[in-house]
């Protein structure tokens, strides 16, 4: 049984990075709560598999589309066609992310240049190309995706921290400019999550010190963000927008 104020019933959502990790959990918790659900990412046999996975046992439609978020025409026809596929988009979640740490003197051009088009001008193309038709009905939610390294960092994290507090920064602007039209804008920033992509960057020390540092003394489950998503998607964060919301078990508390 739906609690009303979170229920999507008759709402689609698109989840940037729906095949995996945080993605697939926050595109299941959706599709759970009643919205149809797309997912988007770069190969096209784990979508079928995942998306196979967000609707299992649940009664709702679903999509899915092949997209490199670092090629710019690839991202604008893919928000075109999922808005044709579905009619609507009510709520878009630009979780698609990567990382690849270079010390600042050691920063590569296609580094740059790939995690600023993944990271960043992939949200914004996506979210320019769905929110008119969001104002047209005067309801829509847009989540972006951040980290903790929006506002704190490590050595190495140049170009993924400049990414991740960028997001917040667009979310503050773009919350005022959508505002009037009943569509609200937020970041979730994520603390450490169980992921494959820290997991693929962390060495075991890192991990540890990682844990060590959350008021909890743990890593997080991709599960553990689907509630706070939810909350920002739906009824129940109606009056919430322009911010960021930190889950990460107190990480930045210290």
């Amino acid at each position: 049984m739906k609690l009303p104020l979170f229920d999507l019933t008759g709402k689609v959502a698109l989840v940037t990075g729906g095949n995996k990790g945080l993605g697939l959990a926050m595109a299941r918790g959706l599709a759970e709560a009643g919205a149809d659900i797309v997912i988007a990412a770069r190969t096209e046999e784990q979508l079928k598999s995942s998306l196979d996975k967000i609707l299992l046992g649940i009664h709702r439609c679903g999509a899915y589309f092949v997209c490199d978020m670092a090629d710019r025409e690839q991202v604008k026809q893919m928000a075109a066609d999922a808005l044709a596929k579905m009619g609507k988009i009510d709520i878009v979640i630009n979780n698609a992310g990567t990382n690849h740490p270079q010390p600042v003197d050691e920063i590569s051009d296609d580094v740059w240049d790939r995690l600023i088009e993944v990271n960043l001008s992939s949200c914004m193309a996506i979210t320019r190309a769905l929110v008119p038709q969001m104002k047209e009905r005067k309801w829509g939610r847009v989540i972006h995706i951040s980290s903790i390294f929006g506002q704190v960092s490590k050595a190495g994290r140049n170009v993924y921290s400049a990414t991740k507090s960028a997001l917040m920064g667009f979310t503050r602007a773009s919350a005022l400019d959508l505002g009037p039209f009943g569509i609200t804008v937020n970041c979730l920033a994520p603390g450490p999550f169980l992921t494959d992509l820290p997991m693929s960057v962390l060495s075991d020390g890192e991990k540890q010190a990682f844990a060590d540092h959350t008021a909890l003394g743990r890593w997080a489950q991709a599960q553990e963000l689907v509630g706070p998503a939810l909350m920002l998607a739906s009824d129940a964060g109606s009056y919430v927008t322009g911010t960021t919301l930190f889950v990460d078990g107190g990480y930045t508390a210290k």
